[in-house]
């Protein structure tokens, strides 16, 4: 079974949503006739939006599907052990024409509560970024349920959040509770748990096609909400080191490091016990690994099994890939989702 795995490349998934433009086509992708793609999921399990092999002797099935089959030498033991043929994170790219919804997402206790398998913690690499274009991370201070209500009612929520200039190469850790919205002109890759649960705050009283204002989940969101503050900045701080892993975020749902690359490098991955995704979000590289290469450009994803005892990384001039894999330490002694205690790095 082993012998049988490669690394496996996905067919990209689109989404037209009433915020989305058409910058994906830039960085290589054909979704016509679709008018507003604001989203590519570049690597999903989540149902009805699986994603499916492109390349070797298993295109064609789904991510699901190969799980069940190779268990822990696709996804790792420990992983397959936890989530079993439900691939834990969700791989995107967004494309904001326009201001996204101020939202927020439950944690997983709240998201267990309400039917759901988990909630949703996430962070933000930065593709693209137009002059003046804006996010929103948190609230500027410590708040309260009574003050949150009185200024959304009184249309001046926004005066109480969090906002940022980011440029591209900046880094935002969401973790479940937190208020955020991405701005118009940004594109930024999104790496978050198996999770396609939102609730929409304020959506700027805007109209779809047919006239009709989106739905709002005031309500829904009140439960979700962390109302403490994220103090002066909300970004990541971290300096990138050319061809060397720079940590992003760690938490208990994923890892994210920083590969900054202008020459091929060798990862050792014999003491990695899940598998390793790579994302590239600028350039062009490629991915070799038990005895197969597979090529990328930004936007795409390439799946390392669990197994894979290296993998080397080349580069067509400059490339910047984030690659992400899950820590399991400590899992043996701890209970799913909120047990876990999350550390966060470098976020605020």
């Amino acid at each position: 079974m082993q012998t049988a795995l490669y690394p496996l490349k996905f067919l990209p998934l689109y989404k037209n949503v009433i915020w989305g433009g058409n910058r994906l086509k830039e960085l290589g992708f054909n979704y016509d006739p679709l008018p507003n793609c604001g989203e590519l999921w570049a690597l999903s399990a989540v149902e009805g939006k699986e994603s499916v092999v492109a390349n070797g002797f298993l295109a064609d099935n789904t991510l699901n599907e190969l799980i069940e089959i190779y268990m822990g030498d696709l996804v790792g033991d420990k992983v397959y052990n936890r989530y079993g043929t439900a691939f834990p994170l969700l791989f995107k790219v967004i494309d904001a024409a326009a201001d996204l919804s101020i939202q927020v997402h439950p944690d997983d206790t709240l998201a267990q509560q309400r039917g759901m398998e988990c909630g949703k913690t996430e962070m933000w690499y930065v593709m693209r970024a137009d002059e003046g274009a804006r996010l929103i991370s948190g609230f500027r201070r410590d708040t309260d349920e009574e003050e949150y209500r009185a200024a959304l009612s009184a249309g001046h929520l926004t005066d109480l959040l969090h906002s940022e200039l980011p440029k591209p190469g900046d880094v935002f850790f969401i973790p479940a509770g937190r208020v955020h919205a991405l701005g118009k002109g940004l594109m930024v890759a999104e790496i978050q748990q198996s999770s396609d649960c939102t609730y929409r705050i304020y959506d700027y009283d805007r109209v779809d096609k047919d006239g009709h204002k989106r739905q709002l989940h005031t309500d829904e969101a009140m439960a979700a909400l962390d109302f403490r503050g994220v103090g002066s900045h909300a970004s990541t701080r971290y300096e990138a080191r050319r061809n060397e892993s720079i940590t992003l975020a760690s938490c208990p749902y994923f890892t994210t490091r920083l590969l900054a690359l202008d020459s091929p490098i060798r990862k050792n991955l014999e003491d990695v016990d899940t598998f390793v995704v790579y994302m590239c979000v600028d350039g062009l590289a490629a991915v070799r690994a038990m005895d197969t290469i597979v090529p990328m450009h930004a936007g795409e994803c390439v799946l390392v099994p669990a197994v894979a005892e290296s993998a080397e990384l080349f580069v067509e001039g400059n490339a910047t890939l984030l690659e992400v894999t899950i820590d399991t330490d400590g899992w043996d002694d701890e209970e799913r989702g909120e047990a876990l205690m999350a550390r966060f790095v470098g976020e605020g």
